[in-house]
C-alpha cells in the first residue's frame, strides 16, 4: 500500500499563490520561509519539503507565474482573422494580469524568478513570448522579420497593463481604453518596410 502523501498539491498551490504576493510587494529579498508558512498555516519543514531552498521557492514561483500565463495565453482560439486573433492575444494578456497581478509582477520584475535571470533579452526567449511572435508571424507573412514588431507590441500591451494595475490610467472604462490604444497604435507598430499592415 502506498505512503500517503504528507504535502499534497493544493498546499503547493496555497504556498505559490502566498509567496506570489510576499516576493512581488516586498521582493524576493524579504522571502522567508517561516513567514510564508505562518501566512499559508502550514510549517517550515512543508515548505522546504515541497521546494527545498528559498531560491528554489522564488524559481518555483516564477515557473508558476510563467506556467499560468502560457495557460492562458494558449486558451485563445485561432481564427481565419490573424488581425483580430492578434487583437485577443492582447486582451487575454491584460485579463491574466489583471486576474493574477502578483504572479503578473513577478513574472516580469523579481531577480531570479520569470524573466529576470540576468542576461539581456531573457524575456524574448520565453515560451509566452513566442506565443506572440508567432501571431505577428502570420499577420506580417513569411518575408519579414516578426521580432521587432512583436516586441513593440509587448512593449504597448505591458505597459497599459502596468499602468492599469498602478491605478494610473484617466479612464472609467480601462477595457475600452485599452481596445481603442491597441487599434490605434497596433497597425503604426505593425509597419514594415515597403508596406502598413492595416488594423
Amino acid at each position: 500500500m502506498a505512503r500517503p502523501r504528507v504535502h499534497d498539491d493544493a498546499l503547493r498551490l496555497r504556498l505559490l499563490d502566498e509567496a506570489s504576493a510576499l516576493v512581488s510587494a516586498t521582493g524576493a529579498d524579504s522571502l522567508t520561509v517561516r513567514e510564508l508558512a505562518r501566512r499559508a498555516g502550514t510549517s517550515a519543514s512543508a515548505v522546504y519539503s515541497l521546494f527545498g531552498g528559498r531560491e528554489d521557492l522564488v524559481r518555483a514561483v516564477g515557473d508558476e507565474a510563467f506556467t499560468r500565463f502560457a495557460r492562458s495565453l494558449s486558451a485563445v482560439p485561432q481564427t481565419g482573422d490573424p488581425a483580430a486573433d492578434l487583437l485577443s492575444l492582447g486582451l487575454a494578456y491584460r485579463e491574466h494580469a489583471l486576474q493574477a497581478p502578483h504572479f503578473y509582477r513577478v513574472m516580469f520584475g523579481v531577480a531570479g524568478a520569470g524573466a529576470q535571470d540576468g542576461t539581456r533579452g531573457a524575456a524574448t526567449r520565453t515560451p509566452t513570448f513566442q506565443v506572440l511572435r508567432d501571431a505577428v508571424a502570420v499577420v506580417l507573412g513569411p518575408d519579414t522579420d516578426p521580432e521587432p514588431a512583436a516586441v513593440g507590441l509587448w512593449a504597448l500591451v505591458h505597459g497599459l497593463v502596468e499602468l492599469e494595475l498602478d491605478g494610473l490610467l484617466p479612464t472609467d472604462d480601462p477595457r475600452e481604453h485599452y481596445v481603442a490604444l491597441l487599434r490605434a497604435a497596433g497597425p503604426g507598430i505593425l509597419t514594415v518596410p515597403g508596406g502598413t499592415v492595416e488594423g
